[in-house]
């Protein structure tokens, strides 16, 4: 009996390590990059602010994981803006900045192997930028719900991606939260990892942006 419980705990932790942090995520859609000349909202009469995203205030990290588990990590330089056109999200547009570099981990060894030709290669990608195309209200979640596409350049590789978020507005700040999940082939990042210790496809981003109105 004894040891049919320590197979069965065994089992428990094996199962609850292999889980995929991505599988319950919405996958983002990639296609080609915008064109110079849909590269922007439609222009608004309403007046614009430009807000600055900044690690002070924000947060820019990842899930990624392997057959075995996962590792947690994020950036900890970027700078970006909202630029905020009459209140409304859907006349705004997004920008964020990474510097690659920055990039940190749970697992230090991990952290450096990140750096490497296996995944971010920085010496030679040093910076990732972001800049959303499009904001769509998503009447079907409610107020303050939105689909957000925009030209991801990761790696040397620039996509457009889509994925949704809640946009909130109120008079002192507005905040950009969304998870979602990203294929990492998609931008050229191709390590497979160990024979027996794969690494999943699939990488969850964790936004969470807050820029102040108030100066």
């Amino acid at each position: 009996m004894h040891k049919i419980l320590l197979l069965t705990l065994s089992l428990s932790l094996f199962l609850i390590a292999c889980e995929d942090p991505a599988a319950n995520k919405f996958k983002a859609q990639t296609s080609a990059p915008s064109n110079a000349s849909n590269a922007a909202p439609a222009k608004s009469a309403a007046a614009s602010v430009s807000l600055p995203i900044n690690p002070d205030n924000s947060k820019v990290a990842f899930t990624g994981s392997k057959v075995t588990g996962k590792h947690e990590g994020g950036f900890k330089s970027f700078n970006g803006t909202i630029e905020l056109v009459g209140d409304k999200p859907e006349d705004s547009r997004v920008t964020v900045d990474i510097d690659m570099k920055s990039v940190y981990t749970d697992t230090d060894q991990l952290t450096g192997h990140l750096q490497t030709g296996d995944f971010f290669e920085v010496d030679k990608y040093p910076k990732s930028t972001f800049s959303s195309t499009r904001i769509v209200p998503d009447a079907t979640k409610g107020v303050g719900n939105f689909t957000v596409t925009g030209d991801l350049e990761m790696r040397g590789v620039k996509k457009s991606v889509t994925f949704p978020a809640t946009i909130t507005v109120t008079p002192t700040d507005v905040t950009v939260n969304s998870e979602f999940a990203i294929n990492r082939k998609d931008f050229g990042i191709v390590y497979a990892g160990k024979a027996d210790d794969l690494v999943r496809d699939d990488v969850v981003i964790h936004l969470d942006l807050k820029a102040s109105r108030q100066k």
